[in-house]
């Protein structure tokens, strides 16, 4: 997390810029990396006004606070800011999937590898059938790394097209998407 703090009409002290980096460094646990954090200290007679804003990863956040104590407004304004992202992130888990998309019903075949002989076909011997529900190619990596499951069928959400994602046995991941 970069941290950049400007003074104005204030001087410069340890004390205050290491309490202000504290503080907006608790802000790091709700976001996702790169972030970047702009903090403006100022006094204008006998208002102590603290002006934050933090880019993290497109996500853009900005609070301002003044009290007559610089130390209050540095906590007030992050509570505020904390309270946004937490905002933020529950509307991201509330939200429908993008274009009113749908779970995609898919169908698998397991064929019967063993023993059959060379001039008769592979039967189907299983029938699954699943939703393929709607992520980022991100999320589903997230998911694959958290199954036991050698690949992953979803629609991107991006595409809104089925993909399969499979992990490779050099410990990287494939994926699998259709011709436009």
């Amino acid at each position: 997390m970069q941290i950049n703090l400007t003074f104005r009409n204030i001087e410069p002290a340890a004390s205050l810029r290491d309490y202000a980096e504290g503080k907006i460094a608790r802000v790091k646990k709700y976001v996702e990396e790169p972030v970047e954090a702009h903090v403006v200290l100022k006094v204008e007679k006998f208002r102590h006004i603290v002006e934050v804003s933090i880019d993290a990863n497109g996500l853009r956040i900005n609070g301002t606070e003044e009290t007559d104590d610089m130390y209050s407004a540095i906590d007030m304004v992050v509570d505020k800011i904390e309270a946004q992202v937490r905002k933020y992130r529950e509307k991201l888990r509330r939200r429908k999937p993008a274009d009113g998309v749908k779970h995609l019903p898919v169908s698998m075949n397991i064929l019967a590898s063993g023993d059959w002989e060379e001039d008769r076909e592979p039967q189907v011997i299983k029938t699954e059938q699943l939703y393929a529900k709607p992520m980022d190619v991100d999320e589903a990596i997230m998911q694959l790394d958290l199954s036991e499951s050698e690949f992953l069928v979803f629609t991107n959400s991006r595409t809104h097209r089925l993909n399969v994602l499979y992990r490779r046995q050099d410990g990287n991941y494939g994926l699998i998407e259709p011709l436009q």
